[in-house]
């Protein structure tokens, strides 16, 4: 399975450790975010990993960004991405189980990292149930402005 993830600067070390965790796990890692520090803006990493989800070049995403709210909004903004903000494994797991979440939104400044790992390990771990859900998200995609 192919994870693309991306992160502005406040989630390198975040990244980096999920990153381990990926790919001590077998997946293949796409690393589209910034490496550094310095200041990088999230808004850019957020529709390139939204963008490679939507068209199949990875099966899922993770952002990173000081809270994970502007850089799931920037992924949000792409046709067919469902980014989920979570802050806790539950909430991961229902986003992939009721809303068929494709990119998972981490906030590097309100949770640590081995948390974020685990939140991951669940996202991961956890299948769309379809069912009355499957109605509920079409009725989500169907949404235009």
């Amino acid at each position: 399975m192919k994870i693309a993830i991306g992160n502005d600067h406040t989630g390198v070390g975040m990244k980096n450790e999920i990153v381990t965790y990926l790919t001590n796990n077998g997946y293949e890692v796409i690393n589209i975010g910034t490496n550094e520090g310095q200041a990088a803006d999230y808004p850019d990493f957020g529709h390139q990993v939204g963008q490679m989800v939507a068209n199949g070049g990875a099966d899922l995403g993770i952002v990173i960004c000081g809270t994970g709210i502007g850089i799931s909004i920037a992924a949000n903004k792409v046709p067919g991405v469902r980014a989920a903000l979570c802050y806790e494994t539950t909430t991961a797991q229902l986003a992939r189980e009721h809303n068929n979440a494709n990119v998972l939104a981490l906030g590097a400044r309100l949770i640590a990292n081995q948390k974020a790992v685990w939140i991951v390990e669940a996202f991961l771990k956890a299948n769309f149930d379809e069912g009355r859900h499957a109605r509920r998200v079409n009725q989500i995609e169907d949404i235009t402005c």
